[in-house]
């Protein structure tokens, strides 16, 4: 193998006869260069995106979240949720009540999501942060019931930040029978007053649909006194999530859904692996593509070494050291190649991440962010070596074998 790799070295780097399989080699090399570089650039801007997307999502979202398997609600009370409040690893617990229902305000309406949840929730998440106007964050006053929209929603409605007036809340009954005569008396109806602010999570699910109250005013809406349809936890400073996550499950069994906030998102992140994925495959076969320059390098170097090859057989090798000369020098120009693009890659993600150059928009503030966001995952750098090595390797299987033989008979 020394020997094969001494001579397919000097192969390699040596000027040839005919100076254009100097200039295939280059070409060879530069174009598996750019194939991994592209892929490790456009890998990092989907882990970036995935990134940017968890940080919205960590400004609404527990930290894990507990739901029941079947039903929308369960029990307060209910023994394995009190056992898992009592844990130690918790730092706040907080009680909610979610479900549809129809708001109206003014001739506007729109189906919403009405999130009813305890005081504490600005400890459990980081709901201060996110809420906009000349108010604060509050459920309610004395015997007043606030509401907090999201920002799309209240531009659907018309509706201000501190909106006048009362915002009417309506849900169907989910007791006697419906009296078509009078189908008004086949909902709850309530009302919510305005603390003077919005909420802006920069999802669409959250501030399209959503709004904030407290969990009294959600239980008498839906009629879910003493239930909650799930129980949402934060954890405290330093805590194993996993750890405490796999406990939690040991606890609920299978009456419990314990999810973390990947999982709470499961759907979103979902797409974007599969389009992580989609681009994976497609920027690979680009890569194949661009092995072909290896196959007309090699075919030609074999030719060019035809007189080379002869001579090596005159003194002896055989032909399996023959061919694997050849194969190693198609493996380096992958490997050169590779480790050339991964270079490359990495060190437009870092101009990237450090200044921006490549923005999302013309006009600063157009988007939640200005630039492509960029997150090098090095097991995704460890793939695509990987990926370029073995597309690299059997990219030289047919020239070797076909043109060596072929060589060897003339």
């Amino acid at each position: 193998m020394n020997t094969a790799l001494y001579i397919a070295r000097r192969y390699l780097f040596s000027k040839k006869s005919t100076n254009v399989i100097n200039v295939i080699s280059a070409i060879s090399v530069l174009g598996v260069a750019v194939a991994t570089m592209a892929l490790v650039v456009v890998l990092s801007v989907f882990n970036g995106f995935s990134d940017l997307v968890a940080t919205f999502f960590t400004a609404f979202d527990p930290t894990i979240k507990v739901v029941p398997v079947s039903g929308k609600t369960c029990s307060v009370n209910d023994p394995a949720l009190m056992q898992i409040r009592s844990m130690e690893e918790i730092e706040v617990a907080t009680e909610c009540v979610e479900d549809q229902a129809l708001a109206i305000y003014g001739n506007q309406q729109a189906m919403v999501k009405i999130k009813g949840v305890d005081d504490n929730f600005d400890q459990l998440t980081h709901i201060r942060d996110i809420c906009y106007g000349e108010g604060t964050f509050e459920l309610h006053a004395a015997d007043l019931q606030y509401g907090i929209p999201g920002i799309r929603l209240a531009q659907t409605m018309n509706m201000p930040a501190r909106f006048l007036g009362y915002m009417y809340i309506y849900a169907p009954n989910r007791e006697g029978q419906l009296d078509m005569m009078n189908p008004m008396d086949g909902f709850m109806v309530d009302s919510l007053l305005s603390p003077g602010v919005v909420f802006s999570v920069q999802q669409g699910k959250y501030d399209r649909n959503y709004i904030l109250t407290s969990i009294e005013f959600a239980r008498n809406l839906f009629q879910r006194e003493g239930e909650i349809s799930s129980l949402e936890i934060k954890l405290k400073p330093g805590s194993d999530i996993a750890a405490t996550k796999e406990k939690m499950k040991a606890i609920t069994g299978n009456r419990f859904k314990v999810l973390d906030r990947y999982e709470q998102q499961e759907d979103t992140f979902n797409i974007m692996k599969i389009e992580k994925l989609m681009a994976y495959f497609f920027l690979t076969f680009i890569l194949v593509v661009a092995c072909f320059n290896i196959i007309g390098s090699l075919s030609m170097l074999i030719i060019d070494k035809k007189k080379d090859v002869m001579t090596l057989r005159s003194l002896g090798a055989r032909d399996s050291l023959i061919k694997r000369i050849f194969m190693i020098e198609g493996w380096m120009i992958s490997i050169i190649g590779a480790l050339i693009g991964v270079g490359l890659g990495l060190l437009l993600c870092l101009i990237q991440q450090q200044y921006g150059i490549v923005s999302l928009g013309q006009s600063s503030g157009s988007f939640v962010i200005d630039a492509y966001p960029v997150s090098v995952h090095y097991t995704d750098v460890a793939l695509i070596f990987i990926t370029v090595v073995i597309v690299g390797f059997i990219s030289v299987l047919y020239p070797v074998r076909y043109a060596t033989k072929k060589a060897m008979k003339n």
